[in-house]
Order: C-alpha cells, then structure tokens, then sequence
C-alpha cells in the first residue's frame, strides 16, 4: 500500500461522527460532503482546513457580527435576530405569541398592537423580509405573515418592535409574502394559500364551484390597511416581485382546485401567475371592481373567462407543483422551483410586457431556461455574480448552477451549467444569500434551513431540533462552516449588512408605541416622570408608579376584590440596559419597562390577600430588593 493509499484511508476511516464533531468543523467537511475526499491528503490538510472554517465565522470578544440575520420563528410566532457569521442569537421579537418576558400579548400596548385578533394565542411565522428603497434594504421595517391567522405583522426595527398587526379579509392561510422592491416598498404583497367558497357560510364543501377561489393580496406598508386584493385561478404559494415596480409573481401548486394529495398532483404543469400592479391601480380607479361579506377592501377579478386573460394577470404553465419564486438581483429573471419536477423554470422579466400585450402566441415563450437540477428543488437565492443557489429536498442538497449557462443550454448549447453540489443536513427548505433580495447581492453567505437534523447534535428525545447550516460561498466553492440548532421550524431568514440597521439605545419619551397610554395618564392628570399615585373609578382602579434601579415609585398600594387594576409604570433610567420588569405574583402579570419606556398592564384582584410584586429584569446590585405589595382587600 502506498504512503498516499494510507493517508486516504486513514481519513476515510474517520468516523463521521469524529469528523464533525464541531460545527466549524464542518467547513473542512464540506469538500468531502461535496464528493472529493481526495481533496484532503493528509490529517495535516484537514486540520488547517478546519482552523480556516473556525476563523472565517469567530467573532472575537469585543467584535461584531456583520449582518444582522432575521429569523421567522415559525410555530412559535416570533422572530429572531441573529448576528452571522457568529450565529449567535440576540433578541427575540415577539409578534403572534405570548411572552412573559416582555409582557407581548399581556401588556395594554401589545393587546392594542394585536387588536381583534388578540385572543388567538398562536402563530405560524414564515416569510420575513425588510422595507426597501431603491431596491436596497432601508432598515425601516421588518414584515412577517401569520399562516394559521391569515395575518401581516409589520415590526419597526428601530425599536425591534412590533407596531402594527392586519388581518386579512376574505381568504385563509397567509403564506408567501414580499415587498415592493422599488421606487420603495409602498406596498406588502401576501398569497392566500387556500380555496374558499364565497361566501363562506357553512353551506358547501365545494371548492370547485366559480364562487371558489382564494386572492392575492395587497397591504400598504405605512396604514397596514389592506390595498386591494385579485382573484386568481387555482391556489397560491410564494411570491416575488420584479425591480420595476410594475410585475409581482405567485406560484400555484393546486391548478386543479383539489382536496386530496393525488388530485393536487394530477396535472404535469401548473403555473405561474404574473401580477401587472399598475393594471390593477388602473382597474381599481375605474371602479372596476367588487367587494366581498363586510369588507370594503376593492376585489379585481384575474381569472380567465371562457379562455380569456384577465387585464391584470397571466398564467404561465410550468412543471409541476412548483414552490419558490425568487427575483435574480439583475432584475432580470423570476426563478420558479418545481418540486415535483427536478426543474426550475428560467422566466425574462423583460418579455412580461409583450405577454401582457397579446404579442407572444405561448405564455411559455417568456421561459428562457429550464434546467435540470436534482429532485425537490425548493428555493433559489443569488451571489450576484450570475449563479443561483437551489435547494434539492429530497437529495438533502444544495446546487450551485450558473444562470446564463443554464440558458445557453434551454438553447441547445452543449454547456455545463452546474458548479458544485453540496449535502446539507437534512432536508433544506428555504435558503437565503446576504442581501440577495437587493441589488447589492453581495455573495458572501448563505445559510440553508433545514428541516432534520437526525444525528447532527445531542440527542433530545422525539421531538428533535431542526438544522440551519452557514454556508461559505465568497469563493469559487461552496464551504459549509456551521451547524444550528433550531426549534419549531424558522422556515425562512433574511441577512441585511449590520449598518443597514439603525436602533434606538433607549426610548423616546414621544414614541407612538406607547402614546395611547400616556393620553390616557394626561386624562387622569398624570405626570408620568414624576407622579406615583392611584386613582379609583369605580371598580377600575389605576396605579401609576415610576420605577428609578433600584426602586419602584410606588411600594404598597390597596384596593377591593374584584377590581380591575392598571397599573403603568414609566422607567426614569436613562442608560441603556436598565430594564426594568414588573411581576405580580399570583395574577399571570409581567412586563418590560426599558428606559424611558412607559407600559401599563391590566389585570383582575380577584382574591383577598397581600401580594407581592417585583422588577423581573436584573437593574442593579440591589435589584432583589426592587419589590413592592398589593393588599386586596375583601369586596
């Protein structure tokens, strides 16, 4: 056996468990997870390999992360911010949940926030993605949908709150959302996923019927009132839109209208539909529109009648239950990833316009590439250098494949257009490159979700962590240098430059977040930066109390069983991380007063009895002695 015989062997006999045993370590596996094991020949090789994947994502004490990393946080309902390369998480945003560290869903200003939709105590967040102008992220806001409540939550990333929560009328299950990429993001786009018959009254099963259908939908980004909506053909799935202002696009897996799995999967080709938004403003000015139930928000019809196209829409066959739709940062193409099919479907933007004007005989002729990929192909995203990154669900794998190429090739060339395939553990869904939704795609990262994660980290019985992966692609090859577990499916991301982002160190004291209850403090003659008083109004009682680390303002107060007691509370520190809480035991209340925040929180004295409260966020050396006491008194 030779010298060189022995050394790969001895490296292929590394157990794979030994070989990865660190995440960074899997940046030196990624050649081998790529098929080249010979790349490495020696332990040497491997070790420096290693030392590189480790230095290219360690983020020294005192340093920071280059980009800020937004994360839907799937069934939990939040979001998440992480910095990468570091992968370390920073905050959690909460949106459709419930949060006792911060009082979301129990504090006055979150419940005004959520509104009607308050009482549900779940959400199912997928698609985040951040306000733009110019087709460049302006820091502004954050959007996320909430599928299982057909919901838009818009968060001020200032702040890193959210500020605003739409329920959208007329459809169920809000899933692929986007933005308005240019002049700046005026608009939210969002697909309602399901068929429902209209009205939906409980009398018919029937999804078939005309009176059937599910709409695309327009939410303006400022009000966050919904803009209009269009009634499409089949179902909707993930939207995109182009960098004109003019196209958005949708996937449908369900051209079939189908309730069943083999029905959702009958047809060879289902479609693409194309928005034409100016069309649709056009239509909506003219009046030519309907509306639905109670709603006022105007209906465009963009089905085909008796083979027609509608003004506002055309459909664009592609094979077969197709997912992702994805924009190329050039502008020019909508990528449409088949799933069922090993295809994607290459569409030129710049050949829209002669569709819509009946000057193209096949809507297929916008196709200009169809390459073949692997199995599963899910979602695209881009390095700006004119290669696309597919995941392949069903191979467990990431393809990195060449845009023009794979065109040339549509044409008949001869051409490779496939430049590397990567394993990826287990199963990617979404993927997402930094700033690949902008025109600054700049091809340094990409982190792919994965929905398995088996045998990647310790064991935690049978509900197991999902798996996101950073991926290393500011080179010619793909490196993977990271391994992450991740709970309740994240579902998708979003990577904006760290200067992007611009927050707020503390409060100001004129923020509308909090404004509805500092009018209501001015009502009752309340000076919130100095007053600690309590006003009684019946069976309503409000306390207001300032807080200063290491005191509340306010250390006893009294009232009756049975009351219903507000109490505010207005954090006078002006330094960044003194955050105060506020706990009352025994009452299911808790609360975040950051500096010069004010937050009120209502609640039931429902029993007699002395009940303590206390601050919940370490201030100050003496912060266990920040408590107070409320007496309920027998009614």
């Amino acid at each position: 056996m030779t010298k060189k015989k022995q050394q790969q062997d001895e490296i292929a006999g590394l157990s794979r468990r030994g070989f990865l045993g660190a995440s960074a370590v899997t940046g030196a596996a990624a050649l081998v997870t790529a098929g080249s094991m010979g790349a490495f020949t020696s332990r040497e090789a491997w070790a420096e390999a290693v030392k590189s994947a480790q230095d290219k994502i360690h983020i020294a004490p005192g340093e920071l992360d280059e980009y800020y990393g937004f994360w839907s946080g799937g069934h939990q309902g939040e979001v998440r911010v992480l910095g990468v390369p570091s992968m370390r998480e920073l905050m959690r945003i909460p949106v459709f949940n419930v949060d006792s560290a911060t009082g979301w869903g129990l504090t006055n200003e979150s419940k005004r926030v959520l509104g009607d939709s308050a009482h549900f105590l779940n959400g199912d967040c997928h698609h985040p993605h951040i306000s733009m102008t110019d087709g460049k992220y302006d820091g502004k806001y954050l959007f996320i949908n909430d599928k299982a409540n057909s919901r838009v939550a818009r968060i001020r990333l200032d702040i890193m709150k959210c500020d605003k929560i739409t329920t959208i009328p007329n459809v169920q299950a809000i899933h692929g959302l986007r933005l308005q990429k240019v002049p700046h993001t005026k608009y939210v786009f969002c697909n309602a996923e399901f068929i429902i018959p209209h009205p939906n009254d409980g009398t018919s099963f029937d999804i078939t019927a005309d009176n059937a259908f599910t709409m695309y939908n327009a939410v303006d980004a400022e009000t966050m009132e919904v803009a209009w909506q269009v009634i499409v053909d089949g179902n909707l799935d993930n939207s995109d839109m182009d960098y004109t202002g003019r196209f958005a696009a949708s996937t449908c897996y369900n051209s079939e209208k189908a309730t069943d799995l083999a029905g959702m999967m009958r047809n060879e080709r289902d479609w693409v539909v194309v928005f034409d938004v100016p069309a649709i403003e056009k239509e909506i000015k003219a009046k030519r529109f309907i509306t639905l139930g109670d709603s006022k928000v105007p209906v465009v019809d963009g089905r085909k009648k008796d083979g027609k196209d509608s003004v506002v829409t055309r459909y664009i066959p592609v094979p077969k239950n197709p997912h992702g739709l994805n924009t190329s940062p050039d502008g020019k193409y909508f990528i449409a990833n088949g799933k069922l099919s090993p295809t994607c479907s290459i569409i030129a933007i710049d050949k829209l316009p002669d569709l819509f004007a009946g000057k193209l005989k096949d809507p297929r002729d916008v196709i200009v590439g169809e390459p073949e990929l692997g199995l599963g192909p899910l979602h695209t995203t881009f390095d700006g250098r004119g290669n696309a990154y597919t995941t392949l669900f069903i191979d467990s794998q990431l393809v990195k494949w060449n845009i023009a190429d794979a065109i040339r090739a549509y044409k008949g060339e001869k051409v490779d257009y496939i430049r590397q395939k990567l394993d990826v553990h287990y199963q990617p869904g979404h993927n997402h490159a930094s700033l690949t939704e902008t025109k600054e795609a700049d091809g340094q990262w990409i982190v792919v979700l994965s929905k398995f994660s088996k045998d990647r980290f310790l064991p935690t019985g049978p509900l197991h962590p999902e798996n996101d992966q950073l991926i290393d692609i500011s080179g010619d090859e793909m490196k993977l240098v990271h391994d992450g577990p991740t709970f309740a499916e994240p579902h998708d991301c979003i990577l904006a430059r760290r200067d992007q982002i611009k927050t707020r160190k503390i409060w100001t004291r004129d923020d509308p977040f909090f404004a509805e209850t500092v009018a209501i403090a001015k009502r009752d003659g309340i000076d919130l930066m100095q007053d600690n008083k309590v006003i009684r109004d019946g069976k309503k009682v409000r306390v207001y109390m300032t807080s200063s680390a290491p005191a509340y303002g306010l250390t006893e107060f009294t009232v009756k069983q049975g009351d219903e007691v507000t109490v505010t509370i207005t954090n006078l520190d002006e330094i960044e991380d003194v955050s105060h809480g506020f706990v009352m035991v025994n009452h299911g209340v808790s609360m975040e007063i950051s500096p010069q925040q004010t937050s009120s929180i209502t609640f039931t004295a429902d029993k007699p009895g002395l009940y303590w409260y206390y601050c919940s966020w370490f201030c100050h050396a003496l912060h266990m002695e920040m408590v107070g006491r409320m007496m309920v008194e027998k009614a």
